[in-house]
């Protein structure tokens, strides 16, 4: 990004757009409009001209021979009679030499002479063009051919000319009015403008304050009224601040769980130094412990990196391939058994949303609990309610007791000390379940042993 786009702040883009645009938008009002003046003062003066044309022409008289004259003693207009005054008339007999023209014109031309184009106009037409008058003046020219029903043979052209000075000047005037009007509203917008971005940015200085307030610590979230505009942006920054102390919170908690986990083990050992000749050998207690922590070592570690990441988008294991192969594996662990290992027929496109690692890790879990238990078979069934997966896995063994299965799903609880295991299975499924958003239930089988269902989130 150019080092000015960096340093222009937002204000003064807001105000230099606004002030650009208010500039050229005044500019082209004011040509418009001085044109458009320019137009009506210049068809008002022609008008007028025309006016004194038909004057003139109805003071046209003619002779027996078709001469024309006008008399001036007729004409009321008192321009007509002073010297350069503006207002000029002149009366040529059509197709004579251009010397011989003016021989009829009004006192006010004094010794000069009007110049029309040397075209034409058809009779009773009226023509307008500029032209120069006396003192090289410029003027605006009317005129017509007329002539008399007795001699239609002699045409005469009737020239009636104005000077423009005062068209001119009253355009001058005009544009002096309409540039210091024009000025003084494009001041007026300024401000107005000035006020608009006050009044527009005061919800981010607002803003600002709230993320000082949230810097410094007087505040945990972002507080404040703020216009429908911003707010969903304020909503969905107070909920990445949400998030964020909800995994502070729980690393805070996980690391307390670590921390109390590792005390028994450590308590063992540092038992076993002080007085080695206990009656377990050494050696063996201190694998025995090593391994009791390594287990809870790496529940945290998954249970971690499952919050992590719980809560990315696009995440899909289907079902049926991760039962199949569990089963697959689980019938070679327990080949000496002799279990009847079964699933329901899941369709293919039934899926978890999320990490394959996680599904395979609750699913073995129990399945692999209720191989230990099963006296002779374990079936896993699946039902897709809505946006949620059920999976149940039921064996045939002899189940846990109603009052009992609350505490099965705890940390480190073994309801059979005979049975291997660190009591961490189940409650690792209700861990990595509840994460997801699911759940953890045991109950009756159908085959008179445990029946464990977990709800997870389904994706198509």
């Amino acid at each position: 990004m150019p080092t000015w786009r960096r340093t222009f702040s937002l204000r003064g883009r807001w105000l230099a757009a606004t002030l650009a645009a208010m500039a050229v938008a005044l500019a082209l009002a004011g040509l418009f409009l001085h044109r458009l003046f320019q137009d009506h003062v210049m068809r008002q003066f022609q008008a007028t001209l025309v006016q004194q044309l038909d004057q003139l022409t109805a003071r046209l008289d003619f002779d027996a021979s078709g001469q024309a004259s006008i008399d001036p003693a007729q004409l009321s207009d008192p321009r007509w009679q002073r010297p350069y005054s503006g207002l000029y008339w002149q009366l040529d007999e059509a197709g004579t030499a251009s010397e011989n023209q003016g021989f009829l014109r009004s006192r006010s031309l004094w010794d000069d002479r009007l110049h029309p184009e040397s075209d034409a106009p058809a009779d009773g037409q009226v023509h307008v063009h500029p032209g120069t008058g006396p003192r090289g003046s410029a003027l605006l020219l009317v005129e017509r051919t007329v002539y008399s029903a007795d001699t239609p043979q002699r045409h005469w052209r009737l020239v009636v000319a104005g000077d423009l000075q005062e068209v001119t000047a009253a355009s001058a005037r005009f544009a002096r009015v309409l540039a210091m009007s024009l000025l003084a509203l494009g001041l007026l917008l300024a401000l107005a403008a000035l006020a608009q971005v006050a009044v527009g940015l005061a919800p981010l200085r607002a803003l600002q304050r709230a993320l000082t307030d949230l810097r410094e610590g007087r505040s945990q979230r972002l507080q404040g009224s703020f216009p429908a505009e911003v707010q969903p942006l304020i909503d969905d920054f107070n909920g990445v601040l949400d998030r964020n102390a909800e995994v502070v919170e729980r690393a805070r908690t996980q690391a307390g769980n670590l921390a109390h986990a590792l005390k028994t083990p450590l308590a063992v050992l540092d038992q076993a130094a002080s007085n080695p000749t206990g009656t377990m050998p050494l050696a063996a207690l201190v694998k025995d412990q090593v391994g009791l922590a390594r287990r809870h070592i790496d529940w945290h570690l998954k249970r971690s990196r499952v919050a992590a990441s719980q809560r990315l988008p696009g995440q899909r294991t289907p079902l049926a391939p991760v039962v199949d192969g569990l089963l697959r594996l689980l019938a070679r662990v327990h080949a000496g058994r002799h279990l009847d290992l079964g699933s329901d027929d899941i369709p293919a496109d039934w899926a978890f949303a999320g990490e394959e690692q996680d599904l395979q890790e609750m699913l073995g879990n129990l399945m692999d609990n209720a191989c230990l238990w099963a006296r002779t078979q374990v079936h896993v069934g699946a039902a897709l309610r809505e946006d949620r997966l059920e999976i149940t896995v039921d064996d045939d063994g002899p189940g846990i007791a109603p009052e009992q299965r609350q505490a099965a799903l705890s940390r480190g609880v073994r309801l059979d000390e005979a049975t291997p295991g660190s009591g961490l299975g189940l409650a690792i499924v209700a861990e990595l379940a509840t994460l997801y958003g699911g759940a953890l239930a045991l109950e009756d089988g159908e085959a008179g042993g445990l029946r464990a269902r977990i709800s997870l989130p389904a994706t198509r």
